[in-house]
């Protein structure tokens, strides 16, 4: 099947009253385990790349962009490839010619003004290309090079006249709001603000997105997406179970040297973990 664009996955579930879930890729394996997981949920799903995977990669998009692009055209699942969290302009003006119809550039670190500045720009530019953009209000914690995260701090949430004021002034087209999650927890024990997310739906013009889903449990996590949360973000979880597959084979095996014996339990491990939480987030 032919990628689909993220604004089409996006759009669709929230004319539906749904989530559609949107997996960070890392490596190839990773890309292999969201097309597997996504067919075996027998629902939609985001690829994304985000700019710290992007360095991983020594800096260079273009291979693990064509890869993740490949899978996802050789699945039956429907499936979109999105760049996440991008700061640096070269990057983001990169994405089109290598296949995103999707970006989210984060100047959440900025002043109001300069992240409103920014991402105005940065929006101008992905629709000049036919690219969907996403931007981050309020502080998600938990980020590379964060200090420590604390969703529940004064300040913390996003405010949702500020959130209406701030899509108006950027243009975006869907818009991450901190409401309880934090990136990076390898706990599921994250509270979500339902009644805040209830409020910035009714509220915000434009499709919501989950940042740190991870971290929240799965009744949790529904309840959000019933209460207005559109696209799910989820990386931590699959990582937790990618490296907890390949450490349980190898301490198995202090012999083992080829890497296909413990990559492919760890991808089949993290297709799982994709599938479920594909349909938690539906």
């Amino acid at each position: 099947m032919a990628l689909v664009t993220t604004g089409e996955l996006v759009s669709e579930a929230a004319e539906a009253g749904r989530g559609v879930a949107a997996f960070n890729v890392i490596t190839l394996e990773h890309a292999e385990a969201i097309a597997a997981g996504a067919e075996a949920a027998g629902l939609p799903a985001i690829l994304q790349i985000s700019q710290n995977a992007v360095k991983y990669h020594g800096g260079r998009l273009g291979p693990i962009a064509a890869a993740s692009a490949a899978v996802a055209r050789d699945s039956s699942a429907r499936l979109s490839l999105h760049l996440d969290h991008v700061e640096d302009e070269a990057l983001l003006h990169a994405a089109p010619e290598h296949g995103f119809s999707s970006a989210m550039f984060d100047a959440s670190k900025l002043a109001y003004a300069d992240n409103v500045a920014a991402t105005a720009e940065a929006a101008a530019f992905a629709h000049r290309h036919g690219m969907w953009l996403e931007a981050e209000l309020g502080r998600v914690g938990g980020k590379e090079g964060d200090g420590p995260a604390d969703a529940h701090a004064p300040g913390a949430r996003t405010d949702p006249d500020e959130a209406v004021a701030y899509v108006a002034a950027t243009g975006v087209d869907a818009l991450a709001v901190a409401v309880g999650s934090s990136h990076a927890m390898t706990s599921r024990s994250a509270s979500l603000d339902h009644e805040l997310i209830a409020r910035l739906a009714a509220a915000v013009p434009v499709p919501l997105v989950l940042h740190g889903s991870s971290g929240v449990p799965d009744e949790v996590l529904a309840a959000g997406v019933r209460a207005g949360m559109v696209k799910i973000n989820i990386g931590t979880a699959l990582n937790v179970a990618f490296t907890g597959a390949v450490r349980g084979v190898l301490d198995g095996d202090a012999g083992l040297v080829d890497p296909r014996k413990y990559l492919k339990p760890a991808r089949a491990a993290t297709a799982d973990v994709i599938a479920h939480l594909a349909k938690v987030a539906h």
